[in-house]
């Protein structure tokens, strides 16, 4: 811009060259902020796939390690039995993390307080549908088992 208004008027008036190196400045700093984002985007974009690789593996891990305590729970228990046991052994780590959590997130206070109460509810209501038929199924395996009609 400086360039060509003094190559058309001979002269430059101190207004249009301040215009000028405020604009180069402005390209130049573009330039390296560009520079700069994609060195972190980079490295960031490798860690992202890198984490979300890792958080592949360990749902497999958890799931062969789920799979050997069934087998080793079956060695001395009705399959079914096991299976539920296993289930229940989750279900009660996961209220016990699911409510540490929730704590945490109350302890925030504001938007976190506000997301923690929510899904409280939805679990609730989950669980008031989910938790009376498991009880049931249950109760069924065990009187099943403690009459010594075990079949699988």
């Amino acid at each position: 811009m400086g360039e060509a208004a003094e190559r058309s008027t001979g002269a430059v008036g101190p207004t249009e060259r301040l215009a000028a190196d405020v604009a180069a400045v402005v390209r130049t700093e573009i330039r390296e902020a560009r520079t700069q984002l994609m060195r972190v985007a980079r490295p960031t974009g490798v860690g992202v796939a890198l984490l979300a690789t890792a958080g592949g593996c360990l749902v497999l891990g958890v799931g062969a390690a789920s799979a050997t305590a069934l087998r080793l729970l079956e060695t001395f228990l009705p399959r079914r039995l096991a299976t539920a046991g296993l289930t229940g052994g989750y279900l009660a780590a996961a209220v016990v993390l699911g409510r540490a959590g929730l704590n945490q997130l109350r302890a925030a206070g504001g938007g976190s307080a506000w997301f923690a109460d929510e899904m409280q509810d939805v679990v609730a209501t989950t669980a008031s549908h989910v938790v009376p038929a498991g009880a049931a199924a249950v109760r069924e395996e065990l009187d099943r088992w403690g009459s010594g009609r075990q079949d699988g």
